[in-house]
């Protein structure tokens, strides 16, 4: 007897209303339009507004999903919120999303692997739906990262956005998740971090002051580990799933930098055509940077039913993820 598979039956996803281009940030930064372009393939990203909290778009992003999925909120049996910039300590994401969709039914909770926490979302879901535990399973990538960071510092500013892909996880008796990897190393923990506002370093005029709030990277760092961590990830999903490169339709990777999805491409020998870049609309939006794309390749005809893709993702941690899909 084969063992259940689960599958996503429902997609869904928000940005906020405000754009903000390169030119717009010509005017905060000493930096320019060509710059941006030329060396990460962002022209603009969506921001939210003061006194939005993560958890808004996700809750938006969650009703599109379930609705999508043919569900009601009140069908959700289980809610994992993947974000590492919640509405506040606590109580959790995933609950404050519970509370705003009426999902009264739903057990609750965040997970925080940064952007690569859609995947490790999906991973988990399906782990819980393939032992019983829990029909279905809504998880959301979330993340509001403009709200941690150093506008006077291009460094950083240029790359992010905000936004929220939700997804519904559910058995299926054919195709689904066919293989998913996930991985971490936390010996690279100080490349990419904010340092600020935790157990070991509680807000103070000291921790304010040095800007230890604001996200830190060093970039050229995980730029390489990003490239290695990715390609390896995926390779070694399409092994687990018996899965040849030329049997994949659409690869989504994480949209963190035009090099390095073109350095990722490159490495696993994937043509670049088909490969699904919405960067440019959006900079990276951490952990629902997978799952947007993912909405907007289905919502471009990109993915049919029975196509094999392949999601790969990267963040701090460092942490790494990657999943094969039959659609």
């Amino acid at each position: 007897m084969s063992s259940p598979r689960s599958g996503i039956a429902g997609l869904g996803f928000a940005v906020p209303e405000r754009v903000l281009t390169n030119r717009d940030l010509e005017k905060m930064v000493e930096t320019t339009d060509e710059w941006i372009r030329t060396r990460t393939g962002i022209s603009e990203r969506r921001i939210a507004a003061p006194g939005t909290g993560t958890s808004d778009l996700g809750a938006a992003a969650a009703i599109k999903a379930i609705s999508s999925a043919g569900l009601k909120p009140s069908d959700i049996d289980l809610i994992i919120a993947a974000t590492t910039t919640p509405d506040m300590p606590l109580p959790s994401c995933a609950c404050l999303i519970q509370q705003k969709i009426g999902a009264q039914q739903a057990a609750a909770f965040d997970l925080a692997a940064a952007c690569a926490g859609f995947v490790y979302g999906l991973t988990t879901a399906d782990s819980f739906v393939r032992s019983g535990a829990y029909r279905n399973v809504l998880v959301v990538g979330a993340d509001q990262i403009s709200s941690f960071i150093d506008w006077t510092d291009r460094s950083t500013c240029v790359l992010f956005g905000d936004g929220a892909g939700a997804a519904v996880v559910r058995s299926r008796s054919e195709g689904g998740i066919l293989s998913s990897v996930i991985g971490s190393d936390g010996a690279h923990a100080e490349l990419l971090k904010i340092a600020g506002g935790g157990s070991c370093r509680p807000a103070s005029a000291e921790t304010l002051e040095s800007k230890q709030h604001f996200l830190y990277m060093s970039g050229s760092e995980v730029f390489k580990l990003a490239v290695r961590g990715m390609a390896d990830a995926v390779s070694t999903a399409l092994e687990r799933s018996g899965t040849r490169m030329d049997e994949v339709t659409c690869l989504i990777p994480h949209q963190a930098n035009q090099r390095i999805i073109d350095a990722v491409s490159e490495r696993l020998g994937f043509p670049k055509e088909k490969v699904f870049i919405n960067l440019d609309k959006y900079g990276n939006t951490s952990a629902a940077s997978c799952a947007i794309a993912l909405c907007e390749a289905v919502e471009q005809g990109r993915i049919h039913k029975g196509d094999k893709i392949v999601m790969a993702t990267f963040g701090a941690g460092l942490v790494w993820g990657a999943m094969v899909i039959q659609w």
